[in-house]
């Protein structure tokens, strides 16, 4: 190959390797910034547009009432961020910070709350109005496991056929399932008949 035309080609490769290596560092900035500020409500550095700010410095300094230009080239020269902490404030509260590590804290204490927060379940209990003793009891064993375990338990008694000419037979299992339960349990909802079923709440007694 003639040597100007491989140096040609070489400079053209170069070129583009450059122009590609720009493009990926911008596109890699953008789906960080898009990414960051996408999942935020906060505004940060260049989006802060206000004609003055009050600033907070990043060791909780009052520091005046500013331009945005200036309060971001404060932050600059400390190589942190400007974040707007109170926008309906007059004039908005910025805090000079940095984003990054504030960011991580606060999801890691929203996954801490998340994790000590209890899920309620409500547990159901399913009965025939003709249960026998031994199974009556296991079902109050069982309701009285999830109800200290601070689950609520729907208990219903399902009717068939000519058992709906009966219904009361279910009113009074019900009001004794809810008697047996009441060292752990209040009753929250009374019996109600829908359709072939009728079902109560229990709710787990309050622990203060």
């Amino acid at each position: 190959m003639h040597p100007h035309l491989q140096q040609s080609r070489e400079e053209v490769h170069s070129s583009f390797d450059g122009i590609m290596c720009g493009c990926f560092a911008a596109s890699a900035l953008c789906i960080w910034r898009c990414f960051t500020i996408g999942k935020l409500d906060h505004q940060i550095n260049e989006e802060i547009r206000d004609k003055e700010l009050r600033v907070i410095g990043d060791n909780g300094e009052q520091l005046g009432i500013m331009s945005s230009a200036q309060a971001l080239a404060l932050a600059e020269e400390k190589e942190l961020d400007l974040v707007k902490i109170a926008p309906q404030a007059t004039p908005p509260v910025c805090k000079i910070m940095d984003y990054g590590k504030f960011r991580f804290e606060q999801l890691k204490r929203e996954k801490e709350a998340r994790k000590n927060q209890r899920v309620v379940e409500i547990k159901e209990i399913r009965m025939s109005p003709g249960i026998d003793t031994n199974d009556l009891n296991t079902k109050i064993k069982n309701a009285m496991k999830f109800l200290k375990d601070g689950n609520r338990v729907k208990v219903t008694v399902r009717f068939r056929g000519r058992e709906m000419a009966h219904t009361s037979l279910g009113e009074v299992l019900l009001k004794k399932f809810g008697e047996d339960c009441a060292e752990v349990a209040t009753v929250e909802k009374g019996a109600k008949l829908e359709g072939r079923n009728m079902s109560m709440f229990l709710s787990p007694k309050s622990t203060k």
